[in-house]
């Protein structure tokens, strides 16, 4: 039973295990995705900005301390001047991104940068992760997105492609782009994404784990402590508390087989209760069952050995298995065992000459070069007993002939 119970402990443990890498798998997939859903967005924005910027062929703003005409913009009509001497400057949507990207970058935690794999500008060069997407790019990729480690600039990086569309040709055609090609493309990095709790994740399932081994100890507990009652019940005599034949069986099986193969004597020993019988038709079955009652505690306090064996054999019988015991031991200790049920002074007015309660015993020995199985030893321990009622009960009596027997 004991080992089920850790069986059962290491599957909960196994249940419990399984479960947290999936939740934690699961709450960092939910992670990648909000942050690319959000990184997505940023992309689709900025984009949209610059189709607009596009379809106006650029817009015109003043120019400034921070917004000076655009070196790398070789188009007519780059720089006007409005009536009122008001100079102003075309902003093409590679400029107007680059403007709000220094914006963002400067004020917001979402950063992003215009890159080309043959940028006109130089500082539109690709980082290492930008020239590896934009490479995945040229070869059919959508977008690229994944969280950075803890020790880089940002937490989640997402990129994805410019796709050259014919208005963009008014800048870009001179590089030898056509429409429809990859001009480059858009990274963004987001410096905060959903966090994974990792605490919570941790202390429910411990909880859970430390909740369910409890219940399986507590009610495994329970289960081999009802399951041990049912043995002992299986094996045990209810009324004296002494093994039951069905225990015997096994235990004389057993002590057989050792006897042979540590070559030692064994001895067996038989008992009955004199005139039982009249014993229950005068006192009654009550008186009946202490008197069994006593005579079996005689047997047990005078059993000190390990290996020393007594069961109830049935009724008023039982039987006692000494291990490695000579006829001259057994009979010393059934003759012990003899005068303590006599000294107990159990009146019985039908036991005569005593006229208290006494046994008569025989006494079988297996000697230690003998072979012999259980039922012949059982035997002839049956019929010293017999003998020793027939010769006026209330004494021991040794099993002889036993060559002829085995």
């Amino acid at each position: 039973m004991r080992k089920w119970i850790i069986i059962s402990c290491f599957i909960w443990i196994t249940i419990v295990s399984i479960s947290f890498g999936w939740m934690y798998k699961s709450s960092k997939n939910e992670q990648f995705n909000l942050s690319i859903v959000a990184a997505r967005s940023y992309f689709n924005l900025v984009v949209l900005f610059r189709t607009w910027n596009a379809g106006h062929g650029g817009v015109y703003v003043p120019i400034s301390g921070d917004t000076q005409p655009n070196p790398y913009l070789n188009v007519p009509n780059k720089n006007l001047t409005a009536d009122n001497n008001l100079k102003l400057t075309l902003i093409n949507p590679s400029f107007m991104t680059r403007q709000v990207s220094e914006l963002t970058n400067s004020e917001s935690k979402v950063k992003f940068h215009m890159t080309s794999l043959n940028p006109i500008r130089p500082a539109n060069n690709p980082s290492p992760l930008e020239k590896i997407a934009l490479t995945e790019f040229e070869k059919g990729s959508q977008e690229t997105g994944y969280i950075l480690p803890k020790n880089e600039s940002g937490a989640f990086f997402y990129m994805a492609p410019l796709i050259t569309k014919k208005e963009c040709l008014k800048c870009h055609a001179i590089q030898g782009y056509k429409e429809g090609d990859i001009r480059g493309g858009i990274s963004i990095i987001l410096s905060q994404i959903p966090e994974i709790s990792l605490l919570k994740l941790v202390i429910i399932h411990a909880s859970t784990l430390i909740a369910g081994i409890s219940c399986l100890l507590f009610f495994g507990i329970k289960l081999e402590k009802a399951y041990s009652i049912i043995k002992s019940q299986a094996s045990t005599d209810a009324l004296t508390g002494l093994a039951n034949r069905h225990s015997f069986s096994h235990v004389i099986k057993f002590e057989i087989n050792r006897s042979n193969r540590e070559k030692t004597p064994l001895s067996v020993i038989m008992i009955d209760i004199d005139n039982f019988k009249f014993y229950n038709d005068t006192y009654g079955h009550g008186e009946g069952d202490l008197c069994l009652k006593a005579v079996a505690g005689v047997f047990r306090e005078n059993l000190k050995r390990p290996g020393d064996f007594c069961a109830r054999y049935g009724g008023e019988e039982f039987l006692i298995i000494l291990s490695n015991t000579h006829s001259n031991g057994a009979e010393k200790i059934a003759e012990d065992i003899r005068k303590k049920v006599e000294s107990l002074h159990i009146p019985h007015i039908k036991s005569l000459p005593a006229g208290v309660v006494t046994i008569s015993l025989g006494i079988a020995v297996k000697q230690p070069n003998e072979k012999v199985s259980e039922e012949p030893l059982i035997k002839m321990a049956d019929e010293a007993l017999y003998e020793a009622k027939h010769n006026g009960r209330n004494r021991v009596k040794i099993f002889t002939g036993l060559a002829e027997n085995s």
